[in-house]
């Protein structure tokens, strides 16, 4: 089977504590081994979201142990500016880095609190990763990145931020802009330069866990087709055998 809209939208729902996972879920769970909830990460709310992305990688016919979505599994990849980095999701199958997930989230009320350290996450990852690659860390075929960002919607995040004063102006674009356009502008970027190569940004509430996409080109739509197409031009090639 598929991974559908459906499971998507659960899976968002998951992340707010709105519904428990559905048997399928927890029997892809059981299948990569991911054991109990509380195993999964530090954060266990992105266990539906892990679940979710590994779906892709069993229903194409790569075997569990490829899977990894534990710190016991090992999700610790090379880094080039320090010796490693804990991702959130894992493929690696016989030598490859088939694939490679953040998964962060934003929430208030205090936004600002952490969203310059979330962006700065994110390309410190995605930098630290991609110069490893061209040390040649990472054989075989290029690493695929992926990154899975949750802003929760509330009056916090919808509302225009104040630019800071400063030693010289920022770009105009940023003036007038809210934490959730700030996101979709970062994330936009990230895809642009090439720093990830799928982005899905999402926004929604613990009263309204329904997704809502704010930029198409970053919706689950496009990200689902990004995954996609990394299987069938691995599949072409030969993985998994």
């Amino acid at each position: 089977m598929t991974v559908t809209r459906q499971d998507f939208e659960d899976a968002i729902a998951a992340y707010w504590g709105a519904k428990q996972m559905q048997g399928e879920q927890s029997a892809i769970r059981e299948a990569v081994g991911a054991g109990t909830a509380g195993t999964v990460r530090g954060g266990k709310h992105f266990d539906a979201i892990a679940t979710l992305l590994a779906k892709f990688f069993l229903d194409a016919g790569y075997p569990p142990e490829s899977i990894r979505v534990t710190k016991s599994q090992g999700l610790a990849l090379p880094g080039y500016y320090r010796p490693q980095k804990q991702w959130d999701v894992v493929v690696v199958h016989e030598g490859v880095l088939i694939a490679a997930f953040e998964l962060k989230g934003l929430g208030g009320p205090s936004y600002g609190n952490n969203y310059n350290n979330r962006v700065e996450e994110a390309l410190g990852s995605a930098v630290d990763l991609r110069r490893a690659a061209l040390a040649e860390l990472f054989p075989k075929e290029k690493p695929w990145l992926g990154y899975f960002f949750i802003m929760q919607d509330g009056e916090g995040s919808r509302t225009p931020v104040k630019i800071a004063k400063g030693g010289l102006p920022v770009d105009d674009m940023w003036h007038g802009t809210s934490y959730q356009d700030r996101f979709g502008i970062f994330c936009q970027r990230l895809v642009d330069e090439q720093l990830y190569d799928a982005v899905c940004y999402v926004t929604s509430s613990l009263e309204n866990p329904s997704p809502v996409e704010p930029v198409d080109s970053l919706d689950w739509r496009h990200f689902a087709a990004a995954i996609n197409a990394r299987l069938t031009y691995l599949k072409s090639l030969g993985i998994p055998r």
